[in-house]
């Protein structure tokens, strides 16, 4: 994928994916729906982004990006801290987790992980 192409929809970013990545983002994506079902997909930062609430901005959404060899999933810095000891084993940034394309996803921490982000997004009153 080339790094100055602009996405206005996700059907279009995942178009542009590499035949190798884009079933993990499929995966991820599911993964979020099946905890948010009513998650708004959308394109934000020009990756694709879920919002776990209506009409929710950056820090009501979650995204998913995708690499010649990973996957990112960014939850929040939050998420990411909370789950620090599992993730370990994982390249991360502050709010980002990298998933190789080469390795299964760890769908049951992936699905722990949204519900947490759900669960503040709750308590925050967002």
């Amino acid at each position: 994928m080339r790094n100055d192409t602009l996405f206005s929809t996700v059907e279009a970013y995942w178009a542009a994916q590499p035949s190798q990545t884009l079933p993990r983002l499929l995966e991820l994506r599911a993964f979020i729906l099946e905890v948010a079902p009513q998650a708004e997909e959308r394109i934000n930062y020009n990756i694709p982004a879920y919002a776990l609430v209506p009409g929710g901005k950056r820090d009501q959404q979650i995204l998913i990006a995708g690499y010649a060899r990973h996957v990112g999933f960014y939850p929040s810095p939050a998420v990411i801290s909370h789950f620090a000891q599992e993730l370990a084993g994982y390249e991360q940034g502050k709010g980002s987790v990298q998933f190789s394309i080469q390795d299964a996803l760890p769908r049951d921490l992936i699905l722990r992980m949204v519900r947490y982000r759900m669960e503040r997004l709750e308590k925050e009153g967002k």
